[in-house]
C-alpha cells in the first residue's frame, strides 16, 4: 500500500489507498490519547511535508500541537519558516516530539502546558508567545474535547461546560488576548468540524461547539477585516489522531472513516497544507471561510 504523503513533486496516487484503511487494531485510551499507544500511528508529514518559505520569520501559537491536526501544522508551519508555541494539556512526550521536529526545521519551538478552558491560561500563552518568539502573526485554535453518549442523561453539565470551555471559550479568550499584539496581514486559523455540517447526534456538546467554532470565525472576519487580520477555520473529517481511541470504545476505531467516500480516516498531515495556506499570503483574500477537508463526507 503506498502511505507517503501526497507534497510537492510527488507521484499522482489514488487518495483511497495513500494511506491505511480500516479495519484498524481495536483500540482506547484515557482521554486525551497518546500517539504514542496508536496502531497504525499516524502521519503527520514527518517524512513527506517539504516547506517552501511561505511563513519565513512567521511567529504562531498552536493549541493541541502535542499531536494529531496541532502537530501537523507545526512541523509544516516550522518547514515553512515560522517559530512556533506549542501549547498542550499533559501529553508530555508527544509535546517533545512535536518540538524536535520543529527544532530540526530549525526554528524556535516553546513548550507550554496548561488547561486552554481557563482563561488566565490563555493569556499566558499568548503573552508567552509574544515574549518568547517576539511577536504573533498566527493563531490556531485547534484543541478540542468530545466524549461520546448516547443519551442527555448521560452527559453531565460538568461535562458540557468543560467542552464549551475547551473547544468555544478558549478561542474567544485567546483571539481576545491576541487582539493587539496582532498586525495586519495575520491569521487566525479555527478548527471546526464535519459536525458542524452532518451533526453526530453521540457527540452531542462536541458537536454543537463546532457550529459555534464556524459562527465565531465569520464573524470575527467582519469584525477585524478592517485590521486587516484573517481569520478562517477548517472543518476536517474523521481524522486519525489520540481524540479518537480516548473518545469512542474500541470496537467502534476499527472502522473509524470507512464510511466516508474514499473508506478510510485522514490523516494529520493531509490537513496541515490548508492551514499553511489559511496562514499565509497565498490566502490573502480569503477570510470568514470555511474549508472543508472531509474525504467526500457531504457539506451541502
Amino acid at each position: 500500500m503506498e502511505t507517503s504523503g501526497n507534497q510537492q513533486n510527488s507521484p499522482m496516487q489514488d487518495p483511497a489507498k495513500q494511506y491505511p484503511q480500516p479495519p484498524f487494531p481495536a483500540q482506547e485510551q484515557e482521554m486525551p490519547g497518546s500517539e504514542q499507544e496508536m496502531d497504525p500511528k499516524p502521519d503527520h508529514g514527518e517524512n513527506s511535508y517539504k516547506g517552501s518559505g511561505k511563513l519565513t520569520g512567521r511567529k504562531a501559537l498552536i493549541t493541541g500541537a502535542d499531536s494529531g491536526i496541532g502537530k501537523a501544522v507545526a512541523i509544516a508551519f516550522a518547514r515553512e519558516g515560522a517559530d512556533v508555541l506549542i501549547s498542550y494539556l499533559n501529553e508530555e512526550e508527544d509535546a517533545r516530539e512535536t518540538a524536535a521536529e520543529v527544532e530540526k526545521a530549525g526554528r524556535k519551538a516553546i513548550l507550554v502546558p496548561g488547561d486552554i478552558s481557563e482563561e488566565a491560561h490563555c493569556k499566558h500563552l499568548v503573552e508567552q508567545a509574544v515574549r518568547e518568539l517576539g511577536g504573533l502573526d498566527i493563531l490556531v485554535n485547534n484543541a478540542a474535547y468530545q466524549m461520546m453518549h448516547q443519551s442527555l442523561a448521560e452527559i453531565s453539565s460538568g461535562e458540557w461546560d468543560y467542552t464549551f470551555k475547551t473547544n468555544v471559550y478558549a478561542m474567544f479568550y485567546l483571539c481576545k488576548a491576541a487582539e493587539s499584539y496582532l498586525q495586519p496581514g495575520s491569521s487566525v486559523i479555527n478548527t471546526s468540524s464535519v459536525n458542524a455540517y452532518t451533526p453526530n447526534a453521540t457527540l452531542m456538546p462536541y458537536t454543537v461547539t463546532k457550529g459555534a467554532i464556524q459562527n465565531f470565525t465569520s464573524t470575527l472576519a467582519q469584525l477585524w477585516g478592517e485590521k486587516g487580520i484573517r481569520v478562517n477555520c477548517v472543518a476536517p473529517g474523521p481524522v486519525w489522531t489520540p481524540l479518537i481511541p480516548g473518545s469512542f470504545p474500541a470496537e467502534k476505531n476499527k472502522e473509524f472513516g470507512k464510511k466516508t467516500p474514499l473508506k478510510r480516516p485522514a490523516q494529520p498531515a493531509e490537513l496541515a497544507p490548508i492551514y499553511v495556506l489559511l496562514a499565509g499570503q497565498d490566502g490573502s483574500y480569503m477570510s470568514g471561510a470555511t474549508v472543508q477537508v472531509t474525504g467526500g463526507m457531504p457539506t451541502i
